[in-house]
């Protein structure tokens, strides 16, 4: 949704039917744009003062007129100029822009930002050649970066302001897992759904995990939903992860020429790694993880406690960015624009018709199929702290955490569910009515308010 609504515009809507970019008067001009250019550069405002007084007068518009329709036809019966006077009477517009404007002043314009070449980190990648992040005010360079450990520290050491990171990142360093305890945040899930189980071609007959005893499995980093899920995955068909498999830590543009050197039999990994396996001949795709947990997270938008509290305006936009990025990649009809935008060397390095078939749903699944699953990846930004809470569930599980663990203060603390609320609702979107949620994990449902009871309710784990 664009800032620059024109609220007093009768043929201008200002629901998210729209066009997402801002640019165009409709979706089908929008959508006919797309066809001839794949980016769709964001609307420039003449000047600042129009940025905020539009945003202002949208939001009092929105309000005054839940329904659309009734705006516009009010709109229309009176005039865009008489409306404004109107409005102007009962509610200061001049001043509530003028405060707006100078709480919104961004500390630093010019950020860096890490990313790992895979689809999950889309909303982060594609901001910046679709010119979200310039829509918001801030010129950024995001970074392609060869593993998590280098995120980790590349961030930690400040050399990047943000980092796309794996969900359970922020938990492990803020907690000290792994690395020394640094207060960290997560305000932003990145993708949903998104990965897969993928086995060399060689084990196109043992598709019952309790045929993969001794088998060597790769994922991208200890600290990972890949981990949790296939851990998961294995134990509840009887294995354990620690004994009957080996589990080792790969980086996602690796495993692909891993499995081809028969250096390990499988992994769980993000997109595009599963379909470049596919596509290269070497695996096949078991399962996709939305069918061992449906929306589940999987990466982040990450960002260090010190900068969000040091840089607030700075936060606010880049979070926005990739909110309002993370909207426009939900919609089915972008998803092919976004599949050219996000392919080439610096970010991807991936051929655009393995990137399309992961963001599309409908793919070679390496067994003689073409499957058609829309929501194979897809992306909310709204990060549940029952998310928080399952994830610390799992490192208690597996012995990364131990002892008394407050999981409802940790997850408020780390996944800031409140600033994306807020944030949200900004760009026009309506974010969930609550921070928690039960969800369901291979037919077994988790209820966040009884973390340890679900932490003993598994027959295989490391910790009691």
């Amino acid at each position: 949704m664009s800032i620059y609504d024109r609220p007093f515009d009768p043929t201008r809507r200002l629901d998210r039917s729209g066009c997402i970019c801002g640019r165009h008067r409709s979706a089908e001009e929008h959508d006919y744009d797309a066809r001839r250019t794949v980016v769709c550069e964001p609307a420039v405002a003449p000047n600042q003062e129009k940025t905020y007084e539009g945003l202002v007068a949208s939001a009092v518009m929105r309000k005054i007129f839940p329904r659309d329709a009734a705006r516009r036809a009010f709109l229309k019966s009176v005039g865009a100029s008489t409306a404004l006077a109107a409005l102007s009477q009962f509610f200061p517009l001049k001043t509530a822009t003028e405060v707006f404007a100078q709480g919104g002043a961004i500390e630093k314009k010019d950020l860096k930002v890490g990313f790992i070449p895979i689809t999950c980190a889309t909303p982060i990648i594609m901001a910046h050649p679709m010119g979200f992040y310039s829509k918001h005010g801030l010129n950024v360079e995001v970074i392609k970066t060869a593993g998590w450990a280098v995120i980790r520290d590349k961030t930690l050491n400040k050399e990047y302001d943000a980092a796309h990171m794996l969900s359970p990142m922020p938990l492990a360093i803020t907690l000290g897992a792994g690395s020394n305890p640094i207060p960290y945040t997560m305000p932003a899930v990145e993708n949903i759904n998104g990965q897969a189980i993928t086995l060399a071609v060689k084990h196109k007959d043992k598709r019952d995990p309790k045929s993969w005893k001794g088998f060597k499995f790769a994922v991208p980093f200890d600290y990972s939903m890949h981990n949790y899920l296939l851990r998961y995955y294995v134990a509840e068909h009887g294995l354990d992860p620690d004994q009957d498999i080996q589990i080792r830590a790969v980086p996602p543009p690796e495993m692909v020429a891993n499995l081809r050197a028969d250096n390990i039999d499988g992994f769980l990994a993000p997109d595009p790694v599963n379909q470049r396996a596919v596509y290269d001949g070497v695996g096949f795709i078991h399962v996709l993880s939305k069918e061992i947990w449906d929306r589940h997270p999987c990466c982040a938008f990450a960002a260090s406690k010190e900068f969000v509290t040091g840089s607030p305006n700075t936060y606010a936009a880049l979070l926005k960015a990739i909110i309002d990025a993370t909207a426009f990649a939900t919609r089915a009809e972008n998803r092919k624009q976004i599949a050219e935008a996000i392919a080439p060397a610096n970010y991807l390095n991936q051929p655009v018709t393995v990137v399309e078939q992961v963001l599309t749903g409908t793919f070679a699944d390496g067994l003689g199929n073409v499957r058609k699953v829309p929501d194979r990846i897809d992306f909310d930004p709204f990060p549940y702290e029952s998310f928080a809470v399952w994830i610390l569930t799992q490192m208690k599980r597996w012995g990364q955490i131990k002892g008394d663990i407050d999981y409802a203060g940790i997850a408020k603390q780390v996944f800031l569910a409140t600033d994306t609320t807020r944030l949200m609702k900004d760009v026009g979107l309506t974010p969930p009515a609550a921070t928690s949620k039960t969800f369901v994990v291979m037919g077994k449902t988790f209820d966040p308010a009884k973390p340890e009871d679900y932490v003993k309710s598994f027959a295989i784990k490391r910790s009691s």
